[in-house]
C-alpha cells in the first residue's frame, strides 16, 4: 500500500499536477515499464509500451490500447487574501459544502506547504443564532486561516497556490481509507496491472491525465495524439451501500470486485468490451461487477468521442464517501482492479 498511500499525500489540483506526475513518472521510469515516456503541453504523462509477445517475435500492426487514468484531485485555488491574512479560495472540482466545517488544510506555495484550517465566516456555536445554527454555508463564504499576520502570508502565499484538504492514509478493517483515492486508485491500478503483466500482443498507452475533474481536459488531446483502437478509463465510483441510501440507489458493493461501469452521463461503455472483460474475468476467477452511475462522468467519454469515435470500457474502483478526506475503499475491490486489467491486456 506504500505507494497508493504516497499518489494519495502529494497534492496536486486540476492545472496543479507536477507534483504526483512525478512521482508517477519516477515509479514508472525505476521500473522500467515503458519504451517511451513524455509529457505533453496539458500536462498528462504518457507511457508507450511495444508488444511484448510470449514467443519474443514482433508485431506489425498491434491493435493500439489507451489507458487514461486522471491524476488531479478536488481542491482549490487562493482567489484572495485580506489584510487580517485570511484566505479566500475558489474550488476546483465538485465539494459538498456539508463536508468542509473545521477542516484541516495544505496551502501549497512556491515556499513550502503551509497547515491551515478552513472554516465557514460568521459566529460559533455558543452565540450563533437557531437559524444560523442550522445554515449550511455556501462555498464562497468558507475561508482558511494559516495562523499568521496579514503581512506574512501576503509574503508568503499568491493569489492561484493551490489548497488541498489534508487527511492521512490508514487501513480501516477490510479496507483502506483517505482524501483523493479518487482517483489515485486508478493511477495506482494502472500502474500495477503493468507491473503484472509479462508479455502482450497490444501496443499500450498509458496516459494519466489533467483536469478530469474539471471537464474531463486532459482526456481529450490526449487521445486524439494517441489515436487508439481501444479505450479503458481507469477510475473510480460511487458505493453507497450505507444508511440512509435505498439499495436501488447503491451503485455498486463494496468486496463485489472492481466495476465494470455500464453507463454514467457522460459514457455508454462499449457493450462487446465489457463482456470479454467479463469473460477474462470468469476464467481467471477474478471478482468484478456491473454498476450504473446517474451522473458523473470520467476520461473514457473523451477517448470514446475523439477522432471518428473508439470502443470504450470503463473500469471504476468503488468508493464509499467520495469527494471527501475519508473516502474508503474495500481491499477486495483495490486488489481485483489491477488483476482484472492485465488479465484483460494480457489476452488482446
Amino acid at each position: 500500500m506504500d505507494l497508493l498511500a504516497t499518489l494519495t499525500q502529494t497534492p496536486s489540483v486540476p492545472g496543479r499536477e507536477a507534483r504526483v506526475r512525478e512521482v508517477i513518472e519516477n515509479h514508472v521510469r525505476q521500473a522500467g515499464l515503458f519504451d517511451e515516456i513524455r509529457t505533453d503541453a496539458m500536462g498528462s504523462l504518457i507511457g508507450i509500451r511495444r508488444p511484448r509477445p510470449k514467443d519474443g517475435g514482433t508485431i506489425e500492426k498491434p491493435l493500439k490500447v489507451m489507458l487514461a487514468a486522471h491524476m488531479d484531485q478536488i481542491g482549490f485555488l487562493v482567489s484572495h487574501i485580506d489584510e487580517n491574512g485570511f484566505l479566500r479560495v475558489n474550488p476546483v472540482g465538485g465539494f459538498d459544502a456539508r463536508n468542509l466545517f473545521a477542516r484541516q488544510v495544505r496551502v501549497c506555495t512556491v515556499g513550502g506547504d503551509l497547515p491551515g484550517v478552513m472554516n465557514p465566516s460568521g459566529r460559533p456555536i455558543h452565540i450563533a443564532t437557531a437559524d444560523e445554527k442550522t445554515k449550511v454555508p455556501e462555498i464562497n463564504e468558507f475561508f482558511i486561516d494559516i495562523g499568521m499576520t496579514g503581512e506574512t502570508v501576503k509574503e508568503r502565499v499568491k493569489i492561484g497556490d493551490m489548497v488541498v484538504l489534508d487527511g492521512p492514509f490508514q487501513e480501516v478493517g477490510d479496507s483502506v481509507i483517505s482524501q483523493c483515492l479518487d482517483n489515485r486508485v486508478g493511477c495506482w491500478a494502472q500502474i500495477r496491472a503493468l507491473e503484472k503483466l509479462q508479455h502482450h500482443d497490444c501496443e499500450i498507452h498509458a496516459a494519466w491525465t489533467v483536469q478530469e475533474e474539471v471537464g474531463l481536459r486532459g482526456a481529450m488531446p490526449a487521445a486524439y495524439d494517441i489515436a487508439p483502437d481501444l479505450g479503458i478509463s481507469c477510475d473510480t465510483t460511487l458505493c453507497c451501500k450505507i444508511p440512509g441510501v435505498p439499495d436501488e440507489q447503491r451503485v455498486t458493493v463494496p468486496g463485489d470486485g472492481v466495476c465494470l461501469k455500464v453507463m454514467d452521463s457522460s459514457t455508454i461503455a462499449d457493450i462487446g468490451l465489457l463482456e470479454d472483460i467479463e469473460a477474462v474475468a470468469a476464467r481467471q476467477g477474478i471478482k468484478c461487477q456491473r454498476g450504473v452511475l446517474p451522473r458523473g462522468g470520467q476520461d473514457g467519454a473523451m477517448i470514446q468521442r475523439s477522432r471518428s469515435g473508439v470502443r470504450t470500457a470503463v473500469f471504476a474502483c468503488p468508493v464509499k464517501y467520495i469527494h471527501t478526506v475519508t473516502e474508503m475503499v474495500h481491499k477486495v475491490d483495490l486488489e481485483s482492479y489491477p488483476e482484472l486489467l492485465a488479465a484483460y491486456l494480457q489476452q488482446l
